[in-house]
């Protein structure tokens, strides 16, 4: 998407996921990342990544955010913005898959700072997703 084309509000769920990251915990990597979730119902979830001595158990800043909506009730998302310490980032493999459960058309948005975004839909990051 061209960036005269980004709406204000991916703009601000990108300010939003910029604040989140804030409250990281990333002792291992120091590399901090928040995210911020718009449902369909207008309300916005945000995660942090959460970082584990045992590697496996670190949690994702997107995947923070997804739970925290489902456990509010919330399964119908529209865009997921997300924001690091290092610029920008892109969700991993576990995250498209698991965010890929409630629906390819989640329009993710991540760039250097609020100026600089770009834009993809969940379809375009993960084609040919797994499916039950």
């Amino acid at each position: 998407m061209e960036q005269n084309r980004i709406s204000e509000i991916y703009k601000e769920l990108y300010d939003q996921a910029a604040a989140a990251k804030e409250n990281a915990y990333a002792p291992y990597s120091n590399f901090q990342v928040g995210a911020a979730l718009l449902a369909k119902d207008g309300r916005i979830f945000t995660g942090v990544n959460v970082e584990n001595g045992s590697y496996g158990a670190t949690i994702c800043a997107e995947r923070t955010a997804c739970v925290k909506a489902v456990s509010e009730g919330c399964k119908e998302f529209s865009a997921l913005a997300i924001a690091s310490s290092g610029g920008e980032a892109w969700p991993c493999g576990i995250c498209r898959q698991f965010l890929y459960e409630f629906g390819g058309d989640l329009a993710v948005i991540t760039g250097e700072d609020r100026e600089h975004l770009r834009v993809l839909s969940l379809n375009e990051l993960l084609p040919e997703a797994f499916r039950l």
